[in-house]
């Protein structure tokens, strides 16, 4: 199979336990790009979380794509014009807010660059802020202030007592919105749908690509999807029982290069 595109999860796939791309695998993605073939980031983060790693693959230059917010967003790097976009309607955010006051926890969304949230000194909202390079603005009135779209909600606290909050919201919102965690510490609400197999398939049908033609890759539960969904779908090494159980192929780790092994193998000629 002459595989045109490579879907690659970020923490725990793209990036090794720095949380940065090491050397061979920058050169790898590279050389696949110089040769033709698309790059895409597809991350929970917001499009600034994802924007700096991109940056240092040149998407831009090749014209390849970020999908944030868990496929919430598509961006084309070359232009920075939107692709595409589904955002919550603003008239679920003041219960949504409403919810995480009755639950005690602290919750946070987006507003361009920055991240707004009812508390600010929160180590998990500290944890976002810097994984993301945002800035952290704290409002007191969240519901009168949010009155836009936004693509998702974090509701953040410790995991135990999420494990706890999550089936209640789910129960408050009903089955219109996407609630799930993806780290123990972190419950998102999104748009119903939104995963990063369905929001692939918006992006293929723009480039014109078949799902047979594409590899995705990753470790973590968001990211089985996609891996289903992949003409070739890859489990890191270090994925979670599932996600492996789901793949067609296994690699390396994240600190052992194993997204450069999966491209020299199937992507270079």
């Amino acid at each position: 199979m002459n595989y045109k595109m490579i879907v690659l999860d970020l923490d725990g796939t793209l990036t090794n336990r720095d949380k940065e791309i090491t050397p061979r695998t920058r050169e790898v993605l590279m050389e696949a790009q110089r040769q033709g073939k698309i790059v895409v980031l597809a991350s929970g983060r917001p499009t600034q979380g994802v924007a700096p790693l991109a940056r240092e693959l040149e998407l831009e230059k090749y014209g390849s794509y970020i999908l944030s917010y868990n496929g919430g967003m598509i961006t084309n790097c070359r232009t920075g014009e939107t692709v595409a976009a589904a955002l919550l309607p603003p008239e679920i955010n003041r219960k949504v807010i409403g919810l995480a006051r009755e639950q005690q926890v602290n919750i946070l969304t987006y507003e361009k660059d920055t991240i707004i949230t009812l508390k600010k000194k929160d180590p998990y909202v500290e944890l976002e802020a810097r994984i993301n390079q945002m800035e952290i603005k704290e409002i007191s009135d969240m519901e009168n202030y949010v009155e836009f779209a936004v693509p998702k909600f974090l509701m953040v606290d410790d995991g135990d007592y999420l494990a706890m909050v999550e089936p209640r919201v789910k129960a408050a919102l009903g089955r219109d919105f996407s609630v799930y965690r993806s780290d123990p510490f972190f419950l998102e609400i999104l748009p119903k749908g939104i995963d990063k197999a369905k929001r692939l398939e918006v992006l293929l049908e723009i480039l014109e690509i078949s799902r047979e033609e594409m590899i995705a890759c990753g470790d973590g539960y968001n990211d089985l999807s996609m891996i289903r969904f992949a003409g070739l779908g890859v489990a890191m090494g270090n994925a979670v029982l599932p996600v492996r159980n789901a793949a067609d192929y296994i690699t390396g780790t994240n600190d052992e290069d194993g997204v450069a092994q999966v491209v020299e193998k199937f992507m270079l000629s």
